[in-house]
């Protein structure tokens, strides 16, 4: 709402607060009692003044001195007040009533919440303070429908992204079709779709500027030049829109900073952006005829001008709204990644691994600058975390823990056997969706036990962050704002301007944009901080000091030459700190195309200053690469054996290594000057012509490397012509050692995140490796390999993440990629997610069953730390990551290599006591006899084993035994039945989920279950093998026949088992082995109790 402007300029320099809320910006009186606030024996009194529907505003009276309490003191008074009161603001002033500072939290859907602050002196004019006021002035027509989410302006209604999306790829689907089918002028068909490909992203970017108000000011300025050209030129005459119009404003008016007099004409006002994406593509130089009809942007608008297109931020509203969002999800569909192996990552899995990979290694970093003193005690980290716990403890980890349990609940924590009732859903007040009592007190003990942790001070490591999943980017935040020491300010504003982020299978930049989300935030907090040293004009004795301000000053005044401030930031982060390749071309040019959209989204078109008041974009295609990362250079010492070769076999075909090496450095030197331009105002011809002197060297270095690597793959393969072509075609190479110099050379990247393609080598066509160069070839999966050559790019103190197959951590074949961890002394956190759609799964479309592997590289140790396997309804999702719970594997409890998935400490107890077993049920197993139990291979949620063969028929083969059951035989009856129990018991299926895939029972799996089968039947064999009895007779009582008709075998019947209706009489053999476990009551009821909501459904809630 409009403000008068003079009037409120007056109240605010008369320090008149109450009538500037309440008359010029809509608030409402309040009065409320004073807030008494005790910092280091002092107390200040905070004034309650006016509020806006649960926001209030205090001021805060000056210190004994009458001065404006110094910005540490602001800062613990903030700290305290939000105990009280958590939307507030809180305007300081001095006695002399000639300085205020308004301080107030920004806090943003997925950013940690931020202190902000405005000095003001009564000899400003205030403009700028009154600009932020009138974004919170509300006027009486909003009055009615104003919430405290609006006045906050934290929290909007996010609208069905993937069903909008959805919606519009499906009509897009069928629009670039048609599109394709209109293009003339190319013959090779993987061209002629990326072309097409091409011109549609250069068009929806175009749609989204304009649609901002930044071609011509006219909002509809593709459609209306459509128009304008046919009525000169007639409709797809030789001057066709495509020729005349589309490619001019491409190449020479978006592309291009010089104008003549005759284009500014036909473009009207477009501003120079850059950025690469407008330049003349290589396609249109291979195929210079190209020829598009003007019919094909007919439809191509017509479907266009059906949706809303906005150029910002905010989450969809209606299913007619597009936002550079839905680009990610297009990639993923119509570039075909599918049968690739990719996939679109969510916005929360990418933050996850993002935020848990940059901040450590950025706190790391800083750290060693600082002698190791952050997290030590009476360290600013230390401290923080000690202070205020719960600030870095989650949400979804507090909710409802303050709150008494109810006395038949809280009954039965000290004592298991009343906890009868803790299976029932818990009280909505007090818990998370879907939340059972059991699981609600777990969560309780668990905040209860950090809360104590960080409260005592144990949490003195950056691991431990990690471990106990703490709020990181909170503590990152905190640590930059409550930066006392400018020495300390300047470490981390340089590890956070240092810091190197890769993505080495980038796809459409999912990774990048998180990265780019968590890196802004610090890079604001640490210019925010800088900017308070100079308001407090602090004086330091040191030099070092002295220097430190005066480098702060520099900094802000260099950004305050920039016209947008963020997005000076943001471009800064895209050039600096963010890297990316990937196979396919398409991908990268998405990939750098929504990086410039979110670019685009922070300026407001004016319209009065020069070239729209926007700075040209960055061209990025020096960090954003295709090629293929599995083949090529990693290093120096790669080049170096494939140029010099062994004393027998030295190729030297072209010269020395050494003339290599300083080609590789002057092609980094090129681009380091290159990148410099980008932050500098440079002009754009300079830039276009370093660009071609760069890219000039790049190429003559690749061509020569190439030829080395072919004759690698085949002696003379280099020299003959054709089939050279064709190999580089086909094999895309990629010379990490040249095309990033600089950082390999360095050691290597800092970070490297992603999510790999999960593609079985037998299904790659189209290139091989070179034998030898990766240890995890033979796992049989790409995902092995990528993350074997990120492990060599990556920095001896680097951070990795990664998304993959659960095959990582519980299938034999995978033991290759685990056994690098030790020789590459990785520190692992593994988190393990479900991928049945009954509840949930991470990705849509995608059944893999999925692990997180978070890794610190260098650390001389090789320690795991696991979580439980996590399932979860649609409801429970947006707290998933929140609740994260590592423990600590024993090495006892590794068993052929597998890492298990564990859910909690007992868990752990649990698994350690079978470990200690030295027998196996193995040993127990014959090739043949008489006595048999079946066991079925795939498990959903309980294990079934029978000891007769369940019903199965089929019209091609009659009545027979299911393939799909694996038989165990034993040499006695009692042995048998012992067998049958145990593979029944909820103790089993907690092995089985510990060590498996969660998917296939394999052989293994059983036959390396502690337990010496004949000595349990000896001790216990009679009452397990009545109960199993009980068990079988209740299985089949339950049991349905169920007829499916299939291709290859006609009409199959067969029995469908139901094993939750037959839980209780499990119970019981669970109780009988506990006492051959020596298991506690505790380690029993979590072992009867596991994943219960999950196995038990809607039949847990119907219980009495």
């Amino acid at each position: 709402m409009p403000i008068n402007r003079k009037q409120a300029r007056s109240y605010l320099k008369q320090f008149e607060f109450e009538p500037l809320f309440v008359q010029e910006l809509g608030w409402d009186y309040y009065t409320g009692q004073t807030l008494p606030i005790s910092v280091e024996g002092q107390i200040y009194s905070l004034t309650p003044l006016v509020e806006k529907r649960g926001v209030i505003v205090y001021c805060c009276a000056p210190d004994a001195q009458g001065r404006i309490p110094e910005y540490a003191t602001r800062r613990q008074i903030e700290r305290q007040v939000a105990k009280y009161v958590h939307e507030h603001l809180i305007i300081y002033v001095d006695a002399a009533q000639t300085e205020q500072v308004w301080l107030w939290v920004r806090r943003e859907i997925g950013k940690p919440a931020a202190c902000r602050e405005h000095r003001f002196h009564t000899s400003q004019s205030g403009a700028a303070l009154l600009q932020k006021l009138e974004a919170i002035a509300f006027s009486l027509e909003e009055e009615e429908s104003l919430t405290l989410v609006e006045v906050t302006g934290r929290t909007r209604r996010a609208f069905d992204v993937d069903r909008v999306t959805k919606k519009f790829y499906d009509r897009f689907k069928k629009e670039h079709a048609a599109f394709l089918q209109l293009i003339q002028g190319i013959d090779i068909p993987s061209d002629l779709e990326w072309y097409a490909s091409l011109m549609l992203n250069r068009l929806m970017f175009i749609y989204f500027i304009q649609k901002q108000g930044f071609l011509d000011g006219d909002r509809d300025y593709l459609l209306r030049r459509l128009r304008m050209c046919q009525q000169q030129n007639g409709r797809d005459a030789f001057h066709s829109f495509y020729r005349y119009f589309l490619l001019r404003l491409c190449h020479e008016g978006l592309g291009k900073q010089e104008r003549t007099p005759e284009l500014e004409k036909l473009l009207g006002k477009v501003p120079y952006l850059n950025g690469g994406l407008f330049e003349v593509h290589p396609l249109e130089i291979a195929h210079p005829d190209i020829q598009i009809p003007d019919s094909a942007f007919e439809k191509i608008f017509s479907f266009f001008e059906e949706y809303q297109w906005h150029l910002d931020e905010r989450p969809l509203r209606n299913d007619q709204e597009i936002n550079p969002d839905v680009l990610g999800y297009i990639f993923e569909k119509y570039t075909n990644q599918k049968q690739m192996g990719a996939y679109y990552t969510k916005e929360d899995i990418t933050e996850y691994i993002s935020k848990n990979c940059i901040i450590p290694f950025i706190f790391e970093s800083v750290d060693k600058q600082v002698g190791d003193s952050l997290f030590k005690p009476n360290g600013l980290a230390w401290k923080l975390l000690r202070e205020d716990p719960d600030r870095y403890i989650y949400k979804a980890v507090r909710q409802g823990v303050d709150t008494p349990l109810p006395d038949a609940i809280a009954a039965g924590i000290d004592d298991v056997s009343k906890r009868d009732s803790w299976n029932r859903p818990a009280a909505p007040e007090l818990v998370l969706p879907t939340e059972t009592w059991r699981e609600h007190v777990a969560r309780r003990n668990r905040c209860l036990e950090l809360r104590q942790k960080l409260a005592s001070g144990e949490i003195q490591s950056i691991n431990n962050l990690i471990t106990y999943n703490l709020d990181i980017r909170q503590l990152a935040q905190d640590v930059i704002e409550n930066c006392f020491d400018p020495e300390l300010l300047s470490v981390f504003y340089q590890a956070i301007s240092e810091i190197t982020v890769l993505d080495p299978t980038c796809g459409s930049g999912a990774f990048l944009f998180a990265a780019l989300n968590i890196l802004e935030a610090l890079y604001d907090a640490c210019l925010e901080r800088m900017q308070t040293f100079l308001d407090e004009n602090y004086r330091f004795s040191d030099d070092k000091y002295v220097q430190k301000i005066q480098q702060f000053s520099q900094i802000l005044q260099q950004i305050n030459q920039h016209l947008n401030r963020r997005y000076f930031i943001l471009k800064s982060i895209v050039i600096n700190n963010l890297y990316g390749v990937d196979i396919m071309q398409e991908a990268t040019e998405i990939c750098k195309l929504r990086l410039f959209l979110k670019l685009m989204a922070q300026v407001e078109p004016d319209a009065s200053r020069q070239n729209y008041g926007v700075e040209p974009l960055p061209d990025i295609d020096f960090n954003i690469r295709a090629g293929n990362t599995l083949v090529g250079f990693a290093s120096y010492d790669e080049v170096k054996k494939a140029v010099e070769g062994e004393k027998q076999k030295k190729l030297d075909l072209f010269g020395d290594m050494a003339r290599i090496d300083e080609k590789a450095k002057a092609v980094d030197q090129s681009f380091q000057n290159f990148r410099k331009l980008q932050t500098e105002r440079a002009d754009g011809r300079l830039t276009s012509q370093k660009k071609a002197e760069l890219s000039s060297k790049l190429q003559e270095l690749r061509n020569e490397l190439d030829r080395y690597l072919a004759e690698k793959y085949e002696m003379g393969l280099s020299k003959k012509l054709a089939t050279f072509k064709k190999w580089r075609e086909s094999h895309q190479p990629f010379h990490w050692f040249v095309e990033f110099y600089g950082i390999v050379n360095r050691g290597g990247f800092d970070v490297i995140i992603g999510n790999p393609p999960y593609v079985e080598w037998s299904k790659i066509k189209g290139y091989e490796l070179l034998a030898g160069i990766y240890k995890t070839r033979s796992c049989g999966n790409l995902y092995t390999v990528i993350c074997e050559r990120s492990y060599r790019l990556l920095q001896n103190q680097g951070c990795f993440g990664i998304i993959v197959p659960i095959s990582c951590i519980a299938t034999n074949r995978m033991a290759p990629f685990r056994d690098l961890w030790k020789e590459e002394h990785l520190d692992t956190y593994a988190s393990h997610y479900s991928g049945d759609a009954h509840p949930s799964v991470l990705f849509q479309g995608v059944k893999f069953r999925l692990s997180i592997l978070l890794q610190h590289k260098g650390l001389l140790t090789s320690n795991i730390y696991s979580t439980q396997f996590q399932k979860w309804l649609p409801e429970e999702r947006e707290n998933l990551f929140q609740l994260i719970e590592y423990v600590e594997v024993e090495p006892t409890c590794i068993r052929l290599s597998l890492v298990p998935k564990v859910a909690t400490k007992i868990h752990a107890s649990v698994l350690y006591k079978l470990c200690s077993s030295h027998s196996l049920v193995q040993t127990s197993i014959y090739s043949n006899s008489e006595y048999t139990v079946y066991a079925h291979r795939i498990v959903a949620h309980f294990v079934k084993a029978f000891d007769f063969i369940p019903f199965f028929k089929n019209e091609r083969d009659g009545e027979k035994k299911s393939e799909d059951y694996k038989t165990f035989h034993t040499n006695t009856k009692l042995n048998s039945d012992t067998l049958a129990a145990l593979l029944n018991s909820s103790l089993f299926y907690i092995w089985f989920v510990s060590y498996s895939d969660v998917y296939h029972c394999g052989r293994e799996v059983i036959l390396d279950f502690p337990c010496d089968i004949a000595l349990l039947a000896k001790a216990l064999g009679k009452k397990l093998s009545e109960v199993k009895d009980r068990l079988m007779k209740s299985l089949q009582a339950h049991s349905i026949r169920r007829c499916i008709p299939y291709k290859a075998t006609g009409l199959v019947e067969y029995d469908e088992f139901y094993p939750r209706l037959s839980k209780s009489t499990m119970d019981e053999i669970d109780r009988i082995l506990a006492q051959h476990y020596g298991f506690t009551d505790e380690e029993l009821d979590f072992i009867v109790n596991y994943d219960i909501k999950y196995r038990m459904g809607r039949d847990l809630e119907d219980e009495d």
